[in-house]
């Protein structure tokens, strides 16, 4: 079992991999279960405090994806 004590995550000796859905949200799943529906998997893999910080390297801004389009459109141009 994987605990969370402050900002240190007790690695419990598993691979998990890094997942998104389509607003750009970012989750850890176990490597070798069947991913949730609405979720892909990345091409990040790891322990998980490895899939964690990469995780806070990439999702930087918190809000879905749909509200950041619609708070800085894309350009069609």
């Amino acid at each position: 079992m994987t605990r969370v004590q402050g900002d240190r995550v007790d690695e419990d000796g598993k691979t998990y991999q890094v997942v998104t859905n389509h607003e750009g949200q970012h989750s850890i799943w176990f490597m070798g279960r069947s991913i949730p529906n609405g979720w892909r998997a990345t091409d990040f893999s790891g322990p998980k405090r490895a899939c964690l910080d990469h995780i806070d390297e990439v999702w930087t801004d918190m809000r879905p994806l749909s509200l950041r389009e619609q708070t800085h459109p894309v350009d069609a141009g």
